[in-house]
């Protein structure tokens, strides 16, 4: 039912338009066309207003033939740096970048997926409850779009969001929550060589703080990780002031918060043995989520996966995506692997196969939703 050739030709024109976050707009302008062309409803929301954005979420609807809420499926529009000029290549079965940027299958495959679902789906005369297509802006950028989107605007009973890297028959039911976590050290400035005692020195403040915590693996559910540090002005001056930014993530909220109170008690006593001061700043970016194997969105992705006879496999991820925001704003949502390659570096592939096969997978889960 999927045409190979239209669907590969579609992903190839995609990548081909700069999209990088905070720059949606050429896509936006595309994808909106091409889905007023296929007969959907279409709108752009106010979200790129409130984030800077050049453009909007994109949500676009096409109704329903048989009983039941709609279905909804997400990708994003937007892709990380370098992202601009994509040269895709096509050899042997698959698509990668020329090199020099990322091809940018993260997530331009999710939305050649959803758009030739809509193909197929119309061709072939498929009932299905309705399907209701969101295309986020800035999601690389920290979930932003989903963010600003109106769940008003969203009348779906459940959603799909086409964001992973496993093969198709992945479904991710649990994923995490996490902390920002930014702090300035300040310390007292003198000159390092002539009266390196009458300064506090904030860098060696903050890097025994660090050493004193426990980053990187807690334990099978959460992570830690100082990413960003940065201070002094010379190296004839004891730095009065640095600055750190660091993360914790945990699928289990309670370990995510002892971890970061942990973080910034380490902080927090390095500074006063020193006689420095400290600011400590905690953001959650987004909450976790996680759906049981009786939900319904997840008993029918399982359902559409053994019809195709792929083995279903429901996992766990360490990253955010725009299903936790969608979650968290009261719309129960898991996301699919899609099969995309080594995202995020100039390495990035994606097999031709898989990305067929991602769409005649969404097809078999909007039928199932449709009680076939």
């Amino acid at each position: 039912m999927v045409n190979r050739d239209r669907m590969v030709a579609e992903f190839l024109e995609m990548v081909r338009v700069d999209s990088v976050s905070g720059k949606e707009r050429d896509l936006a302008d595309l994808l909106k066309a091409r889905l007023e062309n296929l007969g959907l409803e279409v709108f752009e929301d106010d979200a790129g207003k409130k984030i800077n954005s050049s453009a909007g979420n994109i949500i676009a609807r096409l109704p329903g033939t048989a009983a039941g809420r709609p279905v909804m499926v997400c990708a994003h529009m937007d892709t990380v740096e370098p992202g601009r000029g994509v040269r895709p290549v096509v050899k042997g079965g698959i698509i990668r970048s020329s090199g020099d940027t990322v091809l940018g299958g993260d997530d331009k495959a999710g939305i050649a997926a959803a758009l030739e679902a809509v193909r197929v789906i119309k061709e072939t005369g498929i009932r299905h409850p309705g399907l209701e297509l969101v295309f986020t802006v800035f999601e690389e950028g920290g979930l932003l779009g989903a963010k600003n989107l109106d769940p008003g605007l969203i009348r779906s009973g459940f959603g799909y969001v086409l964001d992973s890297d496993g093969l198709p028959g992945s479904i991710v039911t649990r994923a995490p929550t996490q902390d920002r976590i930014t702090a300035t050290v300040t310390g007292k400035s003198a000159h390092a060589g002539i009266c390196p005692e009458k300064g506090i020195n904030a860098i060696e403040v903050a890097a025994k703080a660090i050493a004193a915590m426990k980053i990187g693996r807690i334990d099978h559910e959460t992570t830690a990780n100082i990413g960003v540090i940065s201070g002094g002005k010379a190296t004839n001056i004891v730095p009065d002031s640095v600055f750190i930014q660091g993360e914790t993530r945990s699928l289990d909220r309670a370990k995510k918060d002892r971890q970061t109170r942990l973080i910034a008690e380490k902080l927090r006593e390095a500074a006063a043995a020193a006689g420095a001061s400290v600011e400590v700043k905690v953001e959650n970016l987004y909450r976790e989520f996680g759906l049981g194997d009786d939900h319904e969105v997840v008993l029918t992705a399982v359902k559409a996966a053994q019809n195709l006879e792929i083995v279903p496999q429901l996992q766990s991820t360490g990253g955010g995506s725009d299903a936790n925001i969608f979650n968290e704003k009261g719309i129960p949502t898991v996301i699919l692997g899609i099969a995309m390659q080594n995202v995020h570096t100039t390495e990035e592939f994606i097999r031709i196969d898989d990305l067929v096969m991602s769409c005649r997978y969404l097809v078999e889960i909007i039928k199932t939703a449709g009680g076939h």
